[in-house]
């Protein structure tokens, strides 16, 4: 991924929370028939080494492991508008882009056709996002004979990341008026874009 030195992100607690907050990438391999991705929602350990996920298990993917794998998490995105820049009216020169929040996993997939190994992997994930609900539901809900079942049919992946890219495009190259600018208007546009105000804010320290 072409990182520029604006928006680079290196500090690995901030990559881990920015991963945490999405849960959920786009696992990409060289399979044996050539380029595969598929969706997973995952856990991921603090020190941002280990991405466990699961597959269906007629998936083809987690029968190319092991072998090299990047997995892409999509964080936060939102379309800029130059009319949002004060600079727009002083000299006109500046065009629409797009500010984001992604980070590039990239490691050695390992599949694990392990029913303990796959049980441990759900309860972790299920945990993980049940958390913030008003009536958590739990793996131990659901009859023991039945998850086994559903067990049977899922295999258990672990991304080992050997390296990770975080790129953070939060207007930091446009000088303070026009990041205001896009801070006054991206929040009318919806959810989505309110959680990119709220990351430029975090990221430029309240100075736009």
């Amino acid at each position: 991924m072409f990182v520029p030195r604006h928006f680079v992100e290196d500090r690995v607690e901030v990559l881990v929370e920015l991963v945490r907050a999405s849960g959920f990438g786009h696992l990409v391999l060289n399979a044996s028939d050539g380029l595969a991705s598929t969706p997973v929602p995952f856990v991921v350990d603090d020190a941002a080494t280990s991405v466990r996920a699961h597959l269906a298990r007629p998936n083809p993917i987690w029968r190319d492991a092991p072998c090299d794998a990047l997995l892409i998490v999509p964080v936060t995105d939102a379309y800029i508008s130059p009319g949002w820049y004060p600079s727009k009216s002083e000299h006109g020169k500046v065009v629409p882009t797009w500010n984001y929040e992604v980070v590039h996993l990239h490691g050695r997939l390992v599949a694990h056709d392990d029913g303990d190994w796959v049980h441990h992997q759900i309860r972790d994930l299920t945990e993980r996002n049940e958390a913030a609900m008003p009536a958590p539901w739990a793996v131990d809900d659901a009859p023991a004979d039945y998850l086994d079942k559903m067990i049977k049919g899922i295999v258990g992946i672990d991304l080992e990341v050997d390296r990770i890219v975080g790129k953070r495009k939060l207007s930091q190259n446009r000088a303070a008026p026009d990041r205001t600018g896009v801070l006054e208007h991206l929040p009318a546009n919806g959810q989505a874009t309110r959680t990119v105000a709220e990351a430029m804010s975090e990221i430029t320290g309240g100075d736009a």
